[in-house]
């Protein structure tokens, strides 16, 4: 086929395509809108009906109200005639029900109806759409059916084209995961490659570190040994001193010895008596004391040896009482006995002539074991040394005795404890073990704490055990924890272990929950009491549970310590019982005693029994009881030592028994308490015994006796109780013949109820009566009453007490105690003798007085607050509560909103704050109730004022600010009046009305030495207008206490300058003089030392830029404590312009317009000091030249308990001054350096502030520094020197003065400017080319040999400040010229030109010269080479040298002749060095040629003569 046909087919199908897919695409959407409106149309059509139905159900409801509205209102009219109010209030109300009702149907009709029409014109519309849509509908049903048949086919090509991009998505993912993969197979390289050089590097750096260490413990041990040797050879030489020492001691002892031998000698045989006899019988006495000595010390020594030994066995006996002891031999003794039998025969033969026959054997053990030997060291009992026990194997503790020895190649295998490698795997698992062993139980984001098991009961306490007998408690443990959990059981502690049995299977895990059982097993063995724990270890972590063992004790108690048997009448008999308790498990013996008997002790010799079997515990209490008992048999005191256990009733003594017998004396004094037939017995454990008391009056009056209860158990405390009753003689008595009504108040009713008792057999007849002083204040009733036999009668009392009581009680009432004393009476029928008691009360007031009763708040604004003070003071003795009820809103009253407890004759300070809401007068009072009701009134009145300026703050409170730092708050001054007329004078502006129309003016009125500054502090306000004002706080130190300071620092250094000065002289003076005259100086120098210090250092003027201040200002800075303080300023408002008045005329400010500013100022100690120059924050440069620059160091540091970032304020661009090393961080206690530069560009006195600013405050660092210009005066004056005439090859020399009147040394250099290169220079024409007019150069003509015509010295050096400097210049020509010149520059400081000197010279060849006339030459010398000199021709050289002079003659007139032209010649004489060749008297000579040229030339020759003359 034709390609281009077929490429043409393709195209017309594309486009036959397009219209297509836009035809499906428009049916699609047509479809979708067709749905859409079906459904609307359906949604639409339920609604309608809805809404319909709902209006139907509505009219219904109003048809039914309004039936039932008729009908009520018929019944309404029927009731209303009827006249029921209760039944027309009813239906009244039902038909307002009804109405309302009916309303809110009518309401809902009207919206449903509204709703209804708006829902069906919606379904209209969407009819309408729907009939347009109709066309689309049917074309849209004849195409369903093609579309299904297209729809397998359709979804065919979906799936192909699914599957491809699927297929492509594939190959997508499997590439992204080859290069991820492969992405992190080369980040695991490398990293595993840093890892590797990481491993690396530390294991270098370990390898390092290790060979530094070895390094360092070589020189270590070098150094150990070095210091051993010295050591050593220090130690040898002071033992060989010491040697020497004792050799020399003992030679000397030795010859004092022999020499009073031998002076003993002589004297002996003086006295004509045997020496060697006497000395014989010394030396033998001598032998026999050193022998008793040692013969105690070995008692001694055996002494404590039999009593360790004793110890020992007790203990051994003690830890072997549950095992079996091995058979003995028959008819062998005991270890014990034996022991016994020994001390005893050891002391037979030294004792028995001083023992009485009394004491038995163990009065001797108490004897032989005396204080002396029972403080032997207990640590030595578990040594391994020689016991007295036998063993439980026979033959095993025997000599010939061999135990079993491994062999030898069994012990080479493996070394003890196993290898090195073998106990690091022991240890490593170990710590593994442990640190697995607790683990934290979390659950639900909980983590478990607190105890793991809890134990039922939580104590396991054996109470009252005997001794052999075996104890058994079971407790149970409960798994307290979230999760499962386990128990295992540790041990109890080292104390109990020989006591306490724990029967514990482990459980295994538990569940939360569940529980355990463990059984404690307890088997006594000692009687005392034992305290311990438990311990278990749980998965969490440990717990215990507390064990407690407890003795038999006895524990006695009674009931009663005081038995009152009130009153009885004579001949009767009461009883009352005392209950003696034991608490305890252990019984004892008692006695009831009269307090007044004593108890006589006997114990009888044989009653001292000591036991076999005391224990460890109890051989403190043993041994002094055995001490007491060996000082008193030594002492010889007359006392036996059986009342040592009567003296000591707390102490305890396992086997030692006491007979007591107790002997009570007979009492004839007191009968009237006896005792009953139960007195005395034996109480069991855990019992009581009740013992009656009998009480039998014989004579009236009040009788009481104290009693007793001892005990055989010396443990037990004796016991007291005390018996009291009253014997009367009338059958009728109160109980309580004083009645107390403690503290009563005033117009207060008080009752009580008082009780009458009878002991008759038959009814009385009571009258109660009051004095007649209190008939208006105290009252008893009923007044008669009738009290039955052997009963009793209350009484009501009554007790008003009136404001006149302390004028009717009379003598009842005491007017300085206020204690009322009130004797009642009860007469009984047909008795004479009256029943009387007492009514005792302190009667006092309940006044609160408020002080002072009246408060006059004067005037006050109502932006600002009062508030002034009130007492309240409590005249009562009755603490009282208060309060301050209906306070108004402007007035509060603190502490406690006025509410409060006053104590009894207190005084509480009040604070009575007035604030008006409004400018007005205020008269108000202010009510103060008590607790009892009553009202104490305080009168106030006040005036607000509305002052004429407002302030935008009234408070203010500064941050915390450092010393000499500054924090700033800005307020507004507002004049709120819009008024602009004239002003009025200042008057108070009170309620509506208002003052002043015009400006305002307003002053702040600083408190003086404040550290408050107010900008500006006066000014003018005008209506409508604010004026701003900066109040800036600055806490500074007082200058006082930094004086006092630097005072203090001054008189120190004073005082150890004096000291010093004291310590040298006395130096000199102990070479120089004796040891009295020095003491005479010391007690001289002290009274001087104490004596004050001259006036001239109290008196010392020290100002703020002394050192002693500033190093006192900074001392005191660091260790400041911060402070507190708050300022109240006023500021007075005065009426008009400060700027408008005349002169000096002040301004009238209204006090009551006055408003105030409080300012609350915290100070604190800065957070960075400067550490440098004693603290200064000034950097003071000193004088610095103009151009030069100076640093200057300062240090800081942070003494904050915090790092802090450092900000620094902007120092001038163009300023001098530079901070060089900006410092952006510093820790705390950190100091830095900050380098700080001065530059000066002129001669000024320069002067700012660097801020180091931080979050805590901000140091300002004060920077000054002077430039100075260097200032110098030359001698010269013009700047020319001019060095005159030399002859060529010699010199001449001159000199200069430079005078340096700046206040710093200045460093000079001199420099000429033909020596000088400058770069200008080369673009110049020579001088010689240039015309005179444009020769400006100052170097002239230059020797020919190279060398300067001019030379200066000093060339540089440094002039001090006020000094000169002289300079020599000289001149050395080398030819003859008259135009040498140079310029001579000083510079200063090599940068700056200071003067500039033009050096001149001319040189001759003679010392004789001619000069004058018209110049022949030219001021600059050609470039042509000069020929050399010739002396044969040198005459001629001077002869043909012309000379020229131009003579103008210039004629006025013919008839006038004209002056003659005239011109000088100048002939000058050079002084030279050099020895002329002529004769001295020959006169000097020079011939010049003297040519005239005009209209005749003619030439002459003219000669100078000169005669050389020598100076006087």
């Amino acid at each position: 086929e034709d390609p281009e046909f077929v490429l043409g087919s393709q195209n017309a199908d594309k486009r036959k395509q397009r219209p297509a897919v836009q035809d499906r695409m428009q049916a699609s959407l047509l479809r979708r809108d067709l749905s859409h409106l079906d459904q609307l149309h359906e949604e639409k059509d339920l609604f309608i009906q809805k809404t319909r139905a709902q209006l139907r159900a509505c009219r219904r409801r109003m048809g039914l109200l309004a039936k039932q509205q008729e009908s009520v209102a018929a019944d309404l009219a029927a009731e209303r005639a009827a006249g029921n109010t209760a039944a027309v209030g009813r239906l009244e109300a039902a038909s307002q029900r009804l109405c309302s009702e009916l309303g809110n149907e009518r309401n809902l009709q009207a919206k449903m109806t509204a709703v209804l029409q708006e829902s069906v014109s919606a379904m209209w519309h969407i009819e309408i759409q729907e009939r347009q849509l109709e066309d689309a509908r049917k074309s849209a049903r004849a195409e369903a059916p093609a579309a299904r048949r297209c729809l397998p086919e359709r979804g065919a090509s979906g799936k192909a084209e699914r599957n491809r991009l699927l297929r492509v998505r594939r190959s997508v993912c499997l590439q992204k995961e080859r290069g991820l993969r492969h992405q992190k197979l080369v980040e695991a390289s490398q990293k595993n490659h840093r890892k590797a050089v990481q491993f690396l590097k530390a294991s270098l750096g370990r390898v390092r570190q290790q060979q530094r260490e070895e390094a360092r413990e070589a020189r270590e041990r070098m150094r150990r040994r070095r210091d051993a040797v010295l050591a050593l050879k220090n130690s040898i030489s002071a033992s060989r001193e010491t040697l020497r020492k004792f050799q020399a001691w003992g030679q000397a002892k030795a010859e004092v010895a022999e020499q009073k031998a031998q002076a003993e000698k002589e004297v002996i045989l003086a006295q004509g008596g045997d020496a060697f006899k006497h000395f014989c019988h010394q030396r033998r006495r001598q032998e026999l004391e050193a022998q008793n000595r040692a013969f105690a010390e070995e008692q001694k020594l055996r002494k404590h040896e039999i009593v360790r030994r004793i110890l020992k066995e007790e203990a051994e006996e003690g830890r072997r009482k549950q095992r079996p002891s091995p058979p003995r031999p028959a008819g062998r003794p005991i270890l014990r006995a034996r022991t016994w039998s020994y001390v005893a025969a050891f002391h037979a033969g030294k004792s028995t002539q001083h023992r009485p026959p009394s004491l038995s054997l163990s009065s001797l053990l108490v004897k032989a074991v005396s204080s002396e030997s029972v403080q032997a060291d207990r640590g030595s009992l578990g040594r391994a040394e020689e016991t007295l026990a036998q063993p439980e194997i026979p033959g095993l503790w025997k000599e010939d005795y061999k135990p079993y020895q491994v062999p030898k190649e069994d012990m080479d295998q493996k070394p003890a404890g196993g290898t090195k490698m073998d106990k690091d795997v022991l240890a490593r698992t170990v710590q593994r073990l442990r640190s697995g062993v607790i683990h934290k139980q979390v659950a639900s984001r909980r983590e478990f704490r607190g105890c793991p098991f809890n134990s039922k009961p939580k104590l396991i306490h054996f109470k009252d055990f005997d001794i052999g007998k075996v104890y058994k408690k079971k407790i149970t443990l409960i798994n307290a924890t979230y999760m499962i959990n386990y128990c295992k059981l540790v041990g109890v502690e080292e104390s109990l272990r020989d006591f306490i049995h724990i029967d514990f299977d482990p459980p295994g895990p538990m569940s939360a929950g569940m529980s355990c059982e463990v059984l404690v097993t307890f088997k006594p063995m000692v009687n005392k009491d034992l305290e311990g724990n438990v311990s278990f270890l749980a998965q969490t972590g440990k717990f215990s549970v507390p064990l407690k063992c407890s003795a038999k004790k006895c524990s006695l108690s009674l009931d009663k310590e005081l038995i009152d048997f009130g009153s009885y009448v004579v001949g009767e008999t009461a009883s009352r019982t005392v209950t003696l308790t034991n608490l305890g498990g252990l019984g004892t013996r008692f006695r009831f005693l009269l307090a007044s008997e004593c108890c006589e002790t006997d114990t009888s010799p044989s009653a001292l029994n000591t036991s076999s079997s005391f224990t460890y515990e109890d051989k403190g209490f043993y041994d002094k009881i055995a001490t007491s008992f060996s000082e008193q048999l030594m002492e010889g005191n007359e006392s036996s030592p059986t009342d040592v256990p009567s003296q000591k009733e707390s102490g305890k003594l396992d086997g030692v028994a006491l007979t007591t017998i107790v002997t009570v004396p007979p009492n004839e004094g007191q009968t009237e308490f006896s005792l009953g037939e139960i007195t005395e017995g034996e109480i069991g454990p855990f019992s009581s015994i009740k013992v009656p008391v009998i009480f039998t009056p014989i004579v009236p009056g009040a009788v009481s006796t104290r009693f007793k209860v001892v005990f055989k158990n010396q443990q037990c405390p004796t016991l007291h109780f005390k018996v009291v009753g009253v014997a009367i003689d009338v059958p009728v008595w109160v109980p309580k013949p004083n009645v107390d009504l403690k503290i009563c108040m005033y117009d207060r009713l008080y009752q009580d109820s008082i009780l009458v008792h009878t002991r008759s057999k038959a009814a009385l007849r009571l009258n109660f009566e009051v004095c007649k002083e209190l008939q208006g204040h105290l009252e008893l009733l009923p007044k008669t009453g009738y009290i039955q036999a052997l009963s009793s009668h209350s009484v009501q009392l009554k007790f008003l007490p009136r404001r006149s009581l302390p004028e009717d009680a009379g003598k009842y009432f005491d007017k300085e105690s206020r204690v009322l004393e009130a004797p009642m009476t009860i007469r009984v029928a047909d008795q004479i003798k009256p029943v009387g008691f007492t009514v005792h009360a302190i009667v006092t007031t309940s006044d609160l007085e408020l002080s002072p009763s009246g408060v006059d708040f004067g005037y006050c604004t109502i932006y600002e607050a009062i508030r002034t003070q009130v007492s309240l003071c409590n005249h009562s003795l009755l603490p009282q509560e208060f309060g301050f009820v209906g306070l108004p809103k402007f007035v509060d009253i603190q502490p406690n909103d006025g509410f409060g407890t006053i104590l009894p004759l207190e005084t509480l300070q009040l604070d009575v704050i007035f604030q008006p809401t409004k400018a007005k007068e205020y008269n108000f009072e202010l009510v103060c109730k008590s607790e009892i009701n009553r009202c104490f009134k305080l009168t106030c009145r006040a005036v607000g004022v509305h002052p004429p300026l407002e302030l935008s703050h009234y408070q203010v409170k500064f941050a915390a600010t450092s010393l000499y730092d500054t924090s700033v708050a800005t307020l507004y001054v507002i004049n709120s009046r819009l008024s602009k007329n004239s002003p009025t004078p200042s008057v108070p502006r009170i309620g509506l009305e208002d003052a002043s129309q015009g400006p305002t003016s307003f002053e702040f009125l600083l408190p003086p030495d404040s550290p408050i500054t107010i900008s500006p502090s006066v000014g003018t306000v005008w209506p409508g207008k604010r004026c701003l004002v900066r109040v800036a706080f600055r806490p500074v130190l007082p200058s006082e206490l930094i004086h006092q300071e630097a005072l203090q620092a001054l008189t120190k250094e004073a005082e150890a300058k004096s000291s010093q000065q004291d310590m040298a002289t006395q130096r000199k003076d102990q070479r120089r003089q004796s040891f009295s005259t020095l003491r005479l100086q010391n007690r001289d120098r002290l009274f001087q030392a104490s004596a004050p210090q001259p006036p001239e250092l109290q008196k010392e003027d020290l100002t703020s830029s002394s050192q002693e201040y500033q190093a006192a200002q900074a001392t005191l800075t660091r260790s400041f404590q911060g402070k507190f303080d708050k300022f109240v300023v006023p500021c007075v408002v005065a009426s008009g312009d400060t700027k408008g008045r005349k002169g000096t005329e002040p301004l009238s400010f209204s006090p009551h317009n006055t408003v105030y500013l409080e300012l609350w100022c915290p100070a604190v100690a800065p957070s960075i000091v400067v550490t440098s120059d004693k603290g200064k924050t000034i950097a003071d440069f000193g004088d610095i030249a103009v151009g030069h620059h100076g640093i200057k160091k300062v240090s800081i540091q942070n003494i904050s308990p915090e790092g802090l970032d450092l900000e620094y304020s902007v120092l001038n661009p163009n300023g001098p001054f530079v901070l060089l090393n900006p410092t952006s961080k510093l820790a705390s206690g950190e100091t830095r350096i900050l380098k700080l530069s001065f530059s000066p560009r002129e001669s000024v006195l320069a002067q700012e502030m660097l801020d180091v600013i931080t979050k805590r405050g901000t140091l300002s660092l004060a920077l000054v520094g002077t430039g100075v210009a260097s200032v110098t005066t030359c001698s010269i004056e013009g700047g020319v020197l001019n060095m005159g005439y030399a002859i060529a090859g010699e010199s001449t020399s001159a000199g200069f003065k430079l005078q340096n009147n700046s206040p710093l040394p200045i460093k000079f250099s001199v420099q000429l400017d033909s020596l000088s290169t400058r770069s200008g220079d080369q673009h110049r024409l020579p001088q010689f080319l240039a015309s005179p007019a444009q020769r400006t150069e100052v170097v002239g003509t230059q020797n020919y040999s190279g060398q300067s015509v001019f030379s200066v010295v000093p060339v540089e050096g440094v002039m001090e400040p006020g000094r000169a400097q002289d300079f020599t210049v000289t001149f050395s020509p080398d030819h003859e010229s008259l135009y040498f010149s140079d310029r001579l520059q000083v510079m200063l400081f090599e940068k700056k030109i200071s003067h500039q000197i033009l050096l001149k010279g001319a040189a001759r060849k003679h010392t004789m010269f001619v000069e004058g006339g018209d110049p022949l030459d030219v001021p600059v010398e050609s470039l042509t080479v000069m020929p050399a000199f010739d002396p044969q021709r040198g005459e001629e050289a001077e002869e043909l040298k012309p000379i020229l002079v131009t003579l103008d003659y210039v004629q006025l007139g013919t008839d006038t002749p004209a002056p003659p032209a005239t011109r000088e010649l100048q002939v000058g004489c050079i002084r030279t060095t050099q020895l002329s060749p002529k004769k001295p008297d020959h006169p000097l000579m020079v011939s010049a040629l003297l040519q005239l040229r005009g209209d005749v030339k003619e030439t002459y020759k003219v000669l100078f003569v000169a005669q050389v003359v020598t100076g006087p």
